[in-house]
């Protein structure tokens, strides 16, 4: 298994990587435990690369295709491989590992989702046992939740994805990428829902000028235009909940989080991330409760004045 490759410098170390990704090394029990609670043998492949690091981000994360996906005419990229194990957030059967995106997101039965790509879950790498049986060799596949589930074949089995990686500079138009992005971020039309919220707002054009300069500042670190669960991300869904909450009220916290779609992540705009994952959203809506930042008054949520006030300070260096 895997003669003359070496894990050397196959993973990419990083805080982000040992909190979401890394699980505690792979023992025969947890191996059989998660496999079970699958119902999917892993290849020897698969469980080789996980003796190496249990889960983690590595340094090629693009992968050739013959046919276009959402992400690119003639490549995937991934973001990470997922641990065998349940403790991270990121592994097979962690918060958002494989049943998760199978049970709430609708990926397919047919095998494991084993490595997120760039979309936040709009699209994933998988295991397709279709061809062999549970306890078989799988080939990898490509699913497109934004094409309806579209599966596009990448390898006969999981040795053969891991060689065929490559490193992203192969492909690498990040550069035009984002001077796009921040174009559009700079001049497009936000969606009809969001340029309502802001026509009502206090202050319509200071606050459309502050949510740019913020979206820019996110595009520029991220290197791309996303937004995920990070401390800046929070403060643009509590910008836009503040905007929300003023123009139309919120009896419910799902009130606001079936609204949040069509505001940034889809809707008919040009300023959109064009895909999101409800549970980076969910889960700020959940802190904030919890914390008391947003609570309900009088039959409805509205935002705390000491929140309001914190708001406002770290909104006022975008002005």
């Amino acid at each position: 298994m895997f003669d003359d490759f070496s894990f050397d410098d196959f993973w990419k170390d990083s805080d982000y990587a040992r909190e979401q990704y890394v699980e505690a090394p792979v023992t025969p029990k947890l191996l059989r435990s998660v496999e079970k609670k699958l119902g999917f043998r892993l290849p020897a492949a698969y469980v080789a690369l996980m003796r190496s690091q249990n889960g983690g981000i590595p340094r090629r994360t693009c992968f050739p295709t013959r046919e276009a996906t959402s992400w690119a005419k003639d490549h995937i990229a991934i973001t990470g491989f997922l641990g065998i194990g349940r403790n991270k957030t990121y592994s097979l059967l962690g918060d958002l590992g494989s049943r998760f995106m199978q049970e709430e997101w609708g990926y397919p039965t047919f095998g494991v989702c084993i490595a997120n790509c760039p979309s936040a879950g709009h699209d994933m790498v998988m295991l397709d046992y279709r061809g062999c049986g549970p306890e078989g060799e799988p080939a990898v596949v490509h699913v497109d939740q934004e094409l309806d589930y579209r599966v596009t074949f990448l390898a006969l089995d999981f040795e053969t994805f891991v060689r065929g990686l490559v490193d992203e500079s192969t492909y690498d138009t990040s550069a035009e990428d984002l001077k796009v992005a921040l174009r559009t971020i700079e001049q497009g039309r936000f969606s009809t829902a969001l340029t309502r919220l802001l026509a009502l707002s206090s202050a319509p054009d200071e606050h459309e000028r502050v949510l740019r300069r913020l979206l820019g500042t996110i595009a520029t670190q991220k290197g791309y235009f996303a937004l995920h669960a990070d401390p800046l991300s929070h403060l643009v869904y509590d910008l836009l909940f503040s905007l929300f909450v003023a123009a139309r009220g919120a009896r419910t916290p799902e009130t606001f989080l079936e609204a949040y779609p069509d505001l940034l992540a889809f809707g008919d705009g040009e300023v959109k991330t064009g895909g999101y994952a409800p549970a980076f959203v969910a889960e700020w809506m959940k802190e904030r409760l919890a914390g008391g930042q947003i609570a309900e008054r009088e039959g409805s949520l509205t935002m705390s004045d000491a929140h309001r006030a914190a708001l406002e300070a770290q909104l006022a260096t975008f002005r």
